[in-house]
């Protein structure tokens, strides 16, 4: 029979592989699907509950075909855009990503017509893993500096 203290130490190499697992996940989904445009395997990332939690719900994206529109609508408005990891911290079943991203605005975007300007942003995902793919996912962007960006609007 085990002690205390091997069944805790098991415990928690159990959850940090889990937590690794699950930071591998969002990182190849970050390189394959935001970085390459690679969507065909998109059902492989997300489960088809998938809902990325917006400030209002006429923004939210739901489900893989949600998200292969909302990241199609992207690359057409920024086609070079590209997504840099800045830290990740995993806890259990979620994922939290620090990352920028970074392009050139050549296309509509939220109805606002190309600038030719290119951005920064930096931006905070909380995803939630469940069955090994994405459910949800909160993100907090930096919207107000990739405006001030692009030069429409100024403070």
């Amino acid at each position: 029979m085990k002690t205390e203290k091997e069944v805790t130490t098991v415990t928690i190499k159990e959850n940090n592989a889990a937590s690794e697992q699950n930071k591998s996940l969002v990182r190849g989904a970050i390189e394959e699907i935001w970085n390459k445009g690679n969507y065909d395997n998109i059902e492989e990332v997300v489960s088809r509950n998938f809902i990325v939690h917006a400030d209002t719900p006429d923004e939210e994206i739901h489900g893989p075909e949600g998200a292969k529109q909302w990241f199609s609508q992207l690359r057409k408005a920024f086609p070079d855009i590209h997504f840099t990891i800045i830290d990740q911290i995993a806890e259990e079943d979620r994922v939290v990503t620090h990352w920028t991203a970074s392009g050139t605005h050549k296309g509509e975007f939220k109805g606002i017509p190309p600038t030719g300007k290119q951005f920064t942003v930096t931006a905070i995902d909380i995803d939630r893993i469940v069955n090994g793919r994405v459910a949800e996912c909160w993100t907090n962007m930096d919207e107000l500096g990739l405006l001030r960006q692009l030069g429409i609007i100024s403070v």
